[in-house]
């Protein structure tokens, strides 16, 4: 079993969350969470590089100047690729468009929980009784961060009823603010630290976060 403290809003460990590691994948899977973090990354790519060759880009074709006689190098037109302003040897065209590739749903699914496992092992989870504001405030969320010792990227998980700390926390630099029915191992794996609160997590680990999106849905 995990022990994962439980801190109020200054810090101070109030609580302790046990955890089960087999209701999140048992162990770190290294190869999983890379063939996870691969296939999101490869999902978000345009496939739109472009470079120009010495047929394609802008200028004269003449020959600048005469094969002999001036003690330079032999060279052809401006275009050439040796010259500045010159096309690329090898361009790239558009010769792929879909970088994208689909891990089945109980490995994605697997994923994400095994990549939370792997935050609560290195103790990169922050976990507070609540995160109530009574209005949106910046400064008091970077606060929060600060009190319990978050000094790197951070993700934070809300519920989506949490709008006034979603609205405190999405200014913060390095701080990226996700649903906690969207938690991916992606983003999770991007950010150093994770900052939630206990019932938001617990509708994670028992699954009733999902169940409540699909109805929404």
């Amino acid at each position: 079993m995990i022990e994962l403290p439980i801190l109020d809003m200054h810090g101070k460990k109030i609580d302790v969350l046990k955890i089960d590691e087999g209701t999140l994948g048992g162990e770190v899977r290294p190869a999983l969470l890379k063939q996870a973090y691969v296939t999101v990354h490869g999902n978000q790519r345009q496939g739109s590089a472009r470079t120009k060759g010495r047929g394609s880009v802008h200028g004269s074709t003449r020959k600048l100047y005469k094969q002999k006689g001036t003690g330079n190098s032999r060279v052809g037109n401006a275009r050439v690729n040796s010259r500045k302003g010159g096309g690329v040897t090898f361009e790239k065209t558009r010769t792929r468009e879909d970088f994208r590739t689909q891990l089945t749903r109980k490995m994605r699914r697997l994923a994400n929980r095994n990549a939370l496992l792997a935050k609560l092992v290195d103790g990169e989870v922050k976990c507070f009784s609540q995160l109530s504001f009574d209005k949106p405030q910046t400064s008091a969320f970077a606060g929060v961060l600060k009190a319990c010792g978050v000094d790197r990227s951070c993700l934070v998980a809300l519920c989506g009823k949490n709008e006034n700390a979603r609205l405190s926390a999405r200014n913060i630099a390095n701080v990226t603010v996700t649903r906690i029915e969207q938690l991916n191992a992606f983003d999770l794996l991007n950010h150093r630290y994770m900052v939630v609160d206990q019932a938001s997590l617990k509708s994670f680990l028992d699954g009733s976060c999902l169940a409540q999106n699909k109805e929404t849905a």
